[in-house]
């Protein structure tokens, strides 16, 4: 079964209908969203792989979303949808930062192959998240936790454990850094690569990573908090 998660925006709901046929055939998990406002509301409190991207849609078209996106550092790979194939419009897409562009109606064998390429490709470079030493491994051990860098897979107690592309590269920098006290700026640094936190980002994603690694998420034992200062991870 696919570990894959994609958020499909786009206004039309035949097109978001026949991608989820497509995509959960796939057995790949898909959330919809008919407006950018809904897409950021997931954003808020979710983690995906992949976005897919329509770009002529009502009140934000997909060029000023996909701007906004990246301006926050949300580094969440995205792929173009257009029923317009000019090659100004690919190039102003893929200058704001998409990772590919797809004009309509397109090959639903190519869409899912392009899907799992980029997805695969991005967790490649998340798993970096580590040391050069420990990138040379196939597996780390710390505590209690068994970590599978080539096929991005946690267990702890033995027990696997269903981590997100981008939740993984959390553990993984917690797990090098283990013990140590690491501020919202360290974290947002190499993680998100960017240079200012954002600080919603990060506190949606130490509680989902919370919830999947603690045995009582309301009082953590691996995953605290320095309140005022940042986080210390305990194997």
């Amino acid at each position: 079964m696919s570990d894959i998660s994609v958020l499909v925006v786009d206004d039309e709901t035949s097109v978001l209908k026949a991608i989820s046929t497509v995509l959960k055939h796939e057995d790949i998990t898909v959330t919809c969203a008919q407006s950018t406002k809904d897409a950021f509301e997931y954003l808020d409190t979710q983690s995906f792989d992949i976005i897919l991207l329509d770009i002529m849609m009502p009140e934000q078209d997909g060029f000023s979303f996909l701007h906004e996106l990246r301006a926050h550092q949300v580094l969440t790979p995205v792929i173009l949808l257009s029923g317009r194939e000019e090659d100004a419009i690919q190039v102003e897409g893929l200058g704001l930062g998409a990772d590919d562009y797809m004009t309509k109606p397109f090959s639903k064998t190519v869409l899912v192959s392009k899907i799992k390429a980029i997805v695969r490709r991005s967790q490649q470079y998340s798993a970096k998240a580590l040391s050069t030493a420990q990138s040379m491994q196939t597996e780390v051990q710390c505590g209690n936790f068994t970590l599978h860098l080539d096929t991005q897979t946690v267990f702890k107690n033995d027990k696997e454990i269903s981590l997100s592309s981008k939740e993984f590269s959390l553990l993984c920098f917690f797990v090098e850094n283990k013990e140590k006290l690491l501020s919202k700026q360290e974290i947002f640094s190499k993680v998100w690569k960017g240079d200012e936190p954002d600080n919603n980002t990060i506190l949606v994603y130490i509680k989902r990573l919370r919830d999947k690694i603690e045995d009582d998420p309301s009082s953590p034992e691996h995953l605290t908090t320095v309140w005022g200062k940042g986080y210390k991870f305990f194997p």
